[in-house]
């Protein structure tokens, strides 16, 4: 049994009836029409192919890297993409405007200009809401990272900023990423780089989760990371670290794997039982940050067999989280090449997200589209048959 969550909108239905795409074109009002590559009707959205009690999200483009870019912020003056955003999903997470460097650029000044935006544009949508990201080593503000404070001071900036910006959107925000990134690939606490627990030590962390409780006790509250899709060094540090929290009754909702893949490297097999042993905890699971990029030939053009490798990660992170009951929440990190982070941050890839730099569906696409179909028809054949039982 998926737990209840915020009611996600009625538009699952309208999909759980249609076959996939591989059935007959008699039965099936999609087929055939693959040809509309910017298509947005009903049976072509994500949103509407998901099983209705699972949300499938995409990170809100803007601020961070996409300064530096020559084009003006997507979110804001991209018409188009704005109207692709709020059809394909039923969930937003804000990309860069909720990171520190950018919410809280002075110490006694907030911006919250386009995190409110992103908020107002999902309740439009009847979307719900990722918050990304309270205590993190990364993309925090120069006054921050090189100011002059006190460990009370410090404890204090933390508190105010975790009490304030969870305060303001409390009960609009779903799921916060409280702790991110607090372990390395060895699975050892960044005990240099991460500012809050060199400091302050890393009882800070359970004093987060607090705080954040406490101005929204609604949301659930996630510890969230990469390269822990597999059981290794890294995510058993997570699984050691959240049990001594619970058992001290610290407020920890949920585990989430960010998902930044590579065709470079193998697939990550044993993802379902990695999430399944954070759900025997109790605990929420989710994949929050997904994209799949590659090494692109001289052409800049991948081959059909690279589209397919990527459509395949994809469909099998997808796969992996259906497959488990308390994984009801699915991001993939952008939905266009157009304002994708990675070419930025990693040379010579490329090509990661589901629609091309003009939106057009690649076959990954298609492989979300498609799994999330068979999905709600087998919970749609599985709530009939207890019908007729009782």
């Amino acid at each position: 049994m998926r737990s209840i969550r915020f009611a996600t909108v009625a538009l699952a239905t309208a999909a759980l009836a249609l076959p996939l795409a591989t059935g007959s074109a008699a039965a099936d009002p999609s087929a055939g029409k693959e040809a509309a590559p910017h298509s947005n009707a009903k049976f072509d959205r994500l949103r509407s192919a998901a099983p209705d009690d699972f949300v499938v999200g995409t990170a809100v483009a803007g601020g961070g890297h996409h300064l530096e870019q020559d084009y003006p912020d997507p979110f804001t003056y991209d018409r188009e993409y704005r109207k692709v955003l709020g059809r394909q999903f039923s969930s937003v997470s804000p990309e860069n405007q909720m990171k520190w460097d950018y919410i809280h650029p002075e110490r006694d000044r907030y911006d919250f200009g386009q995190a409110d935006a992103i908020v107002e544009f999902a309740e439009r949508n009847k979307q719900v809401v990722r918050g990304h990201t309270l205590l993190w080593h990364s993309q925090n503000p120069a006054w921050l990272e090189q100011g002059d404070f006190s460990q009370e001071e410090l404890r204090e900036i933390l508190r105010e900023h975790i009490t304030t910006v969870v305060g303001r959107y409390a009960g609009k925000i779903q799921q916060w990423d409280v702790a991110n990134e607090i372990f390395d690939d060895q699975g050892k606490l960044r005990t240099q780089d991460n500012i809050w627990i060199r400091e302050l030590g890393p009882g800070i962390v359970a004093d987060a989760f607090r705080w954040a409780h406490e101005a929204d006790p609604k949301a659930k509250l996630f510890f969230n990371d990469y390269n822990v899709e597999g059981v290794n060094a890294k995510s058993d540090a997570y699984y050691a670290l959240i049990q001594d929290l619970l058992e001290q009754g610290v407020p920890v909702d949920g585990f989430s794997v960010q998902g930044h893949l590579s065709t470079r490297y193998g697939f990550p097999g044993d993802l379902e039982d990695n999430l399944r042993r954070f759900d025997a905890l109790g605990l929420e699971t989710a994949v929050t940050e997904l994209d799949v990029r590659m090494d692109l030939p001289e052409s800049g053009v991948p081959t059909e067999a690279q589209e397919q490798k990527q459509a395949d990660y994809y469909q099998r992170t997808l796969e992996a989280c259906l497959a488990v009951d308390g994984c009801n929440s699915f991001t993939i990190w952008g939905f266009t090449d157009k304002y994708s982070w990675v070419p930025v941050f990693f040379e010579g890839e490329g090509f990661a997200n589901v629609m091309t730099d003009d939106y057009e569906r690649k076959p990954a696409f298609y492989a979300l589209r498609d799994t999330l179909k068979e999905a709600a028809r087998e919970d749609d054949c599985k709530k009939h048959h207890k019908h007729h039982k009782h």
